[in-house]
């Protein structure tokens, strides 16, 4: 039985035990898979300015493709473990980091906790730094709930935007 993707979101702007930001996504996503997260798809390396302050480094971004048996709130967990052990401290929102890993979409169905969580990701249909990766390992994909394609919502992120978020190379798939 086939069944919908899962994608999660990759982000970092800090070094990390040596590591630059683009090896610690890499680094995450074999630690994530060697607790049991299979990865599907992987999109490139994008660039993209950190926000709210531009004077901060650039993040690298990507986006991911997975498949496991946890349900959504557990996979929020392990994520959030993997973050932690890579050094991620949660001090005030939008502050830059070592690691950010974020649930986008848990098979296209909607999902909300009384621990805060909410899937889809609540803010990723305006950030070009998931729009932009997400699309290029699932061009198909609609948004769940509204059904937006993601061609409609890039078209709907400010240019400025989409042309500040920058691939920086392509990954084997």
């Amino acid at each position: 039985m086939k069944t919908s993707p899962i994608y999660i979101a990759l982000g970092a702007n800090l070094p990390s035990a040596g590591r630059s930001p683009a090896e610690t996504l890499a680094a995450a996503l074999a630690m994530l898979g060697s607790r049991g997260l299979q990865r599907v798809a992987r999109s490139s390396d994008w660039h993209s300015p950190a926000w709210p302050d531009p004077s901060a480094p650039a993040y690298v971004n990507a986006v991911a493709s997975v498949e496991t048996r946890l349900g959504p709130r557990s996979l929020l967990n392990l994520l959030h473990e993997v973050e932690a052990e890579f050094g991620r401290t949660r001090h005030k929102r939008w502050e830059s980091r070592v690691l950010d890993l974020d649930l986008l979409d848990y098979r296209g169905e909607l999902h909300r906790d009384e621990a805060g969580m909410e899937v889809p990701h609540p803010r990723m249909t305006g950030r070009a730094f998931v729009l932009l990766p997400l699309a290029e390992i699932a061009p198909g994909w609609r948004e769940p709930g509204e059904g937006r394609t993601i061609e409609a919502l890039i078209k709907g992120l400010k240019p400025t935007d989409v042309a500040a978020t920058v691939k920086l190379h392509s990954v084997a798939r």
